[in-house]
């Protein structure tokens, strides 16, 4: 297998920034929104793939999980020892986001904790009995904004991302997942870009009957589908958080509102001092205060604001990035 890329092209972007925004296009599909030749787009991406340079997965809506407990840790230990608590946390399944941020003493974290026990256990056993932990603060998640599931790094043109994904915002109701949904949704985490008979050995199910599982459970917000990749190889060198104090009768509206934003690949209400959660993807620290400054400065209902930079990403989308990663030494 070849090493992960280090450098795109503007087409390989393109081609990636379309993935982003429709991990399961198809070739044909990626090619018709670009105005490129099919053959084209499979010599581009397909060892994008093959090495890894692009990863294909899923994550589960936990707000369509009963048992799954969506919570945010800020992270504070000892500078010496980040590197081995992030990775630690990164090793964990329930764990989906593990960023190491500002001067290098803090770790934020996003966990869908399976229950209040493993819940309890994390924070009243294994954080306290980690020497190298300082203090730490858990929030919840109380809702993720869909849109930003369309993100593109800002690299296709609105036309184009409408093309891909006309509309993300929640259905109508709820729609439950079933207990066969499950080897379908581990085996998209595994690969969300499997073909529809590949998936179809995996579960026991027919391509078709497959087919038609899955486009529900996507279109029901159970799963969402992702492609994990550097952003720096798409032009993002200023990555931060934002933690944000909105007005409760402004909340949605101010969600809603960052979340459409092209530099903003993340954006959730959480308990907490701040309500909201905003993960934003800039070409550099000017442009980042840019968007502080004209994007969120122009917004009128928000009277707080923390922006924590993101110094390196340990894992994204539930997937460790490529790195060589030591055995965390958790207490037993």
């Amino acid at each position: 297998m070849q090493k992960v890329r280090h450098d795109l092209d503007a087409t390989d972007r393109r081609i990636t920034a379309v993935l982003l925004a429709s991990p399961r296009a198809s070739w044909r599909r990626v090619a018709e929104v670009l105005g490129v030749s099919e053959r084209t787009v499979v010599r581009r991406a397909a060892p994008l793939f093959h090495d890894r340079t692009l990863r294909a997965t899923a994550v589960r809506n936990p707000a369509r999980f009963a048992h799954l407990i969506p919570t945010v840790l800020r992270i504070r230990c000892r500078p010496n020892r980040i590197a081995t608590i992030a990775t630690g946390l990164a090793r964990r399944p329930d764990t989906i986001w593990v960023d190491i941020l500002g001067g290098g003493d803090e770790i934020c974290v996003v966990l869908f904790v399976n229950g209040r026990d493993a819940r309890n256990k994390l924070l009243l056993h294994d954080l306290p009995a980690t020497a190298a932990v300082r203090s730490w603060t858990s929030y919840d998640l109380l809702k993720v904004f869909p849109v930003g599931f369309a993100w593109s790094a800002g690299v296709l043109s609105r036309e184009e991302s409408g093309q891909l994904w006309p509309s993300v915002d929640a259905p109508a109701g709820t729609f439950t997942p079933l207990p066969d949904d499950d080897a379908l949704i581990d085996a998209l985490v595994e690969d969300s870009r499997m073909t529809y008979g590949e998936l179809a050995r995996r579960t026991g199910r027919t391509p078709r009957s497959v087919r038609h599982r899955l486009d529900a459970l996507v279109e029901g917000h159970v799963v969402r589908l992702a492609t994990e990749v550097d952003l720096s190889l798409l032009g993002v060198h200023a990555e931060a958080l934002l933690w944000i104090t909105a007005d409760p009768g402004a909340l949605e509206e101010t969600g809603q509102l960052l979340s459409r934003h092209p530099q903003v690949r993340f954006t959730a209400a959480t308990t907490g001092s701040s309500s909201l959660l905003v993960a934003v993807a800039a070409t550099d620290l000017s442009a980042l205060y840019t968007f502080l400054t004209a994007t969120v400065g122009a917004l009128p209902h928000i009277s707080g604001l923390e922006v924590t930079p993101i110094l390196a990403g340990v894992k994204r989308t539930g997937l460790v990035r490529p790195a060589s990663i030591p055995t965390p030494r958790w207490p037993s």
